[in-house]
């Protein structure tokens, strides 16, 4: 069975503009006959009144809520009826329900819960989300590709947390890892043991789609230059890895 994959990273609501949502809705309307998978890989929320920092910032989390519950529903309304819809939790998402007094007291953190909340829950009950923490279970995988949100943000990132994740979801060769996390868009790359031998492992990066001009004030120490917008489209096998050999998926990177 044959599946196409569109994914998306780092909205973080409510800085992800109209413009870009319809850039973004524009995109999916050519495939959406075919697409069989939706994925965003996480950091939906911005989780500002989760913040260990001092906000800079005047919206409420309730803001965040009812912007990300407009933004997942006109995504879904762009799809197929019957498309499988994941989220894969982001450590932004994850501050807002972090058992740290520092970000939300013990007893106000019942309330913390976006599936629970009235008006917005029923919208994000709609998508599967998968947890933040370093195991496969924050991992989707579709045939030879696992997509989750990321952990590191150094240089070579992207492909180190691939090894990790290939790793942790039993080393099959001919897979390709596909994260958010960094805002650093990164086309379908070839994972290198040294400069001259290459490994039959490949990572991706979907970027962002927050907005980043201006960066916001906590990069402003910080290199944004590599932030940038983009979706990735991923056509592959959708069976068991232990029946698949060599390269059998197509990505693309398609870039703002």
């Amino acid at each position: 069975m044959d599946a196409t994959i569109a994914t998306i990273s780092c909205t973080h609501s409510p800085f992800c503009s109209e413009s870009t949502i319809d850039w973004v809705l524009h995109e999916l309307s050519k495939l959406e006959t075919s697409i069989t998978h939706f994925v965003h890989l996480g950091d939906v929320f911005e989780a500002n009144a989760a913040s260990v920092h001092g906000s800079e910032y005047s919206h409420t989390l309730l803001d965040e809520y009812a912007h990300a519950a407009k933004l997942l529903a006109r995504i879904r309304k762009e799809l197929p009826r019957g498309v499988d819809l994941t989220i894969c939790t982001g450590n932004h998402d994850d501050n807002i329900q972090a058992a740290d007094p520092k970000r939300v007291p013990a007893d106000l953190r019942q309330l913390v819960n976006w599936m629970d909340h009235p008006e917005f829950g029923q919208e994000f009950r709609r998508w599967e989300w998968l947890p933040y923490e370093k195991t496969r279970r924050c991992v989707k995988r579709v045939g030879n590709v696992l997509l989750q949100h990321g952990f590191m943000a150094g240089g070579n990132s992207d492909q180190n947390e691939a090894i990790q994740a290939i790793n942790s979801c039993g080393g099959h060769s001919h897979t390709l890892v596909v994260r958010g996390h960094t805002h650093r868009p990164l086309p379908p790359t070839q994972i290198m043991k040294n400069p001259t031998i290459p490994l039959p492992f490949w990572c991706m990066n979907v970027g962002c789609l927050r907005d980043y001009d201006p960066p916001p004030a906590w990069m402003k120490r910080r290199d944004s230059s590599q932030w940038g917008h983009a979706l990735g489209i991923i056509r592959c096998r959708n069976e068991r890895p232990s029946r698949l050999s060599g390269v059998t998926w197509h990505a693309e990177l398609i870039r703002r």
